[in-house]
């Protein structure tokens, strides 16, 4: 069939960063040297704790710039509602009595799971786990040799 693509559906779009000729127009957000928590945090237990603690390891590695400060926040703030629902959770069980006599799984292991949900999204856009930091520092991304370069196609 002429004129069609071997393949179905649109082309990939090229990135940027790893085109031989670099788009000179990607954006360049502020860098960020320290940041305390927002002021809202300060009643709360958790949220403040891991900030202090992800923060500066993202600073330090240069992967924070202001526009994802947004992406922190929500972090943290899942990992509070996480910490809490674990105590729930340890404190009530896995199953709660009604007032009917009848047995229900707590409600605290729904917002546990769309908590850890929020935790490993956002963290993943922050480079918390090894294949998005490997992603996003470009580590382990060295000229592969193929081991089958030098064998003949017969």
């Amino acid at each position: 069939m002429g004129g069609l693509a071997s393949v179905p559906g649109r082309g990939r779009k090229p990135d940027p960063r790893k085109s031989k000729s670099k788009n000179i127009n990607v954006p360049e957000f502020s860098n960020i040297t320290d940041i305390e928590p927002p002021d809202y945090m300060d009643g709360l237990e958790f949220a403040p704790m891991i900030w202090r603690s992800i923060v500066p390891e993202l600073l330090e590695n240069e992967l924070l710039k202001i526009t994802d400060m947004h992406n922190v926040e929500v972090f943290c703030m899942a990992y509070e509602t996480y910490r809490k629902c674990q105590s729930e959770i340890a404190f009530s069980g896995v199953t709660l009595n009604t007032e009917a006599g009848s047995v229900i799984k707590n409600p605290a292991l729904t917002a546990l799971n769309e908590a850890a949900r929020q935790m490993a999204t956002f963290g993943s856009l922050l480079g918390l786990d090894p294949s998005s930091r490997q992603r996003l520092t470009g580590a382990g991304n060295k000229e592969q040799k193929n081991p089958f370069s030098g064998v003949l196609n017969m």
